[in-house]
């Protein structure tokens, strides 16, 4: 549950970072020249520059952290600790016992029906 909403707010801040440095005042061209835009200006003034900088680095930050987030909770589900809050140990005991249960020999009934079976072969 936790990855698919962290997972979410990962691409949601990852369009958005995409977004900031799009924006960006380009340095010596770069994209915002390749788009026909020039290198030294920005359609948001001098000091926007500044501002986009440290935006985009905090942005980047988020988006790391939550790529970590999204991570470990990924894991954890994988290791079933937070699926349904069920207790993992009770659920291996229940299969232990399952195997158990399968291991154990057959009645005595089964076992003559299948003397019976290989011996007339």
């Amino acid at each position: 549950m936790w990855s698919v909403i962290l997972s979410l707010l990962l691409s949601i801040v990852g369009l958005f970072l995409i977004l900031i440095i799009l924006l960006q005042r380009g340095r010596g061209g770069g994209l915002a020249g390749a788009f026909g835009g020039l290198g030294g200006q920005s359609a948001f003034g001098t000091k926007a520059g500044d501002v986009f900088t440290r935006i985009t680095i905090g942005v980047a930050v988020v988006w790391v952290a939550l790529a970590g987030g999204t991570g470990i909770a990924m894991w954890r589900e994988s290791e079933g600790r937070y699926t349904g809050g069920e207790d993992v140990e009770a659920a291996l005991e229940t299969t232990d016992e399952q195997q158990a249960e399968d291991a154990s020999p057959p009645p005595p009934d089964a076992r003559e029906q299948q003397e019976d079976a290989a011996s007339s072969k």
